[in-house]
């Protein structure tokens, strides 16, 4: 299990081989495609995912989430449904979340896999043919206009299920590809129909696929979550430094420094100490982080994981 600034402790399950997906995204972390399909199957056998499952949670405290993504696009896993199912009966407790590309939610057979899920991050990086093209390369027989139709239609049979299912829609922005006005006017246009829970701008945090791929700026996602102009968009991009951070402030870095360390302090600690909101308490952890000043640790209490920093030296 790994510390997620959206998920809290998630424990990440890879349901196919290293990158067999339907997209060949280039700002991919996990490199070039191996297999650019849009087959379903067995890539894994479920009982075997759902054996190490239940053995690695019968000698560990059970993370907050169980999620669906690695270094494949999952939805391609043919029995994704009873995976999900056969966790959801086994652990009740323990919340499941699906990262996918979105290239597969126009099937009705796969829209209905997910529903027992708790959390849905579809991706939607471009909504005019050319930077869903220039950005994503997807398998020929994948078109634009059935992705956004297939993640509305999800949002709508999703959310009816229980108002607590939550989809949060990401979009990948690169400068000069999907930033421009038309760009950002498809992109509300589609985000409108979808009507997700949350809009979440992210940008380059790690070495992509294509070496040209590069982050963008706090203002150009700032420019596209104004273009947008809906209450659910959120910046999830890591700052990178600190004249991008609108009202940084020295005081409340070195509160965070001195607090944890004293001792290691949870989020939800500082956020007390601070009086801050989580999103805003993250673009100071985001800063900490990147210059390796303070590191986030899963800690062990009473047989329970929880996130809490640390400071590196």
């Amino acid at each position: 299990p790994i510390p997620s600034r959206r998920l809290g402790i998630s424990l990440g399950i890879d349901l196919v081989p290293h990158k067999i997906c339907s997209f060949n995204c280039v700002y991919c972390e996990c490199g070039k495609n191996t297999k650019l399909t849009t087959e379903r199957k067995e890539y894994k056998p479920a009982q075997e995912i759902l054996d190490e499952i239940a053995d690695y949670l019968s000698k560990n405290p059970h993370p907050d989430f169980i999620s669906l993504a690695g270094s494949g696009e999952p939805t391609l896993h043919s029995k994704i449904g009873l995976i999900i199912n056969s966790i959801k009966i086994s652990y009740p407790e323990i919340k499941i979340a699906v990262m996918t590309n979105s290239s597969l939610l126009p099937l009705a057979e796969v829209r209905s896999e997910l529903m027992d899920s708790d959390i849905v991050l579809p991706s939607l990086d471009g909504a005019t043919q050319d930077s869903f093209i220039h950005i994503d390369r997807p398998h020929p027989s994948i078109k634009l206009n059935d992705v956004i139709n297939g993640i509305a239609l999800f949002t709508k049979e999703f959310k009816s299920v229980s108002p607590d299912k939550k989809v949060w829609l990401e979009i990948f922005i690169l400068e000069n590809i999907n930033d421009d006005s038309n760009n950002i006017i498809k992109l509300k246009e589609a985000c409108q129909l979808i009507n997700p829970d949350k809009i979440q701008l992210n940008s380059l945090d790690r070495p992509g696929t294509e070496k040209w791929v590069t982050q963008a700026s706090k203002g150009t996602l700032y420019r596209v979550m104004k273009g947008l102009n809906m209450p659910q968009v959120e910046i999830i991009s890591k700052f990178k430094n600190r004249s991008e951070i609108i009202a940084y402030r020295n005081d409340i870095e070195n509160t965070i420094l001195e607090t944890i360390s004293r001792r290691p302090s949870s989020s939800e600690d500082l956020c007390f100490i601070l009086g801050l909101k989580k999103e805003e308490l993250n673009k100071y952890i985001d800063i900490l982080e990147l210059e390796k000043k303070i590191k986030a640790e899963i800690l062990i209490n009473k047989n329970e994981r929880n996130i809490f920093y640390k400071i590196t030296n």
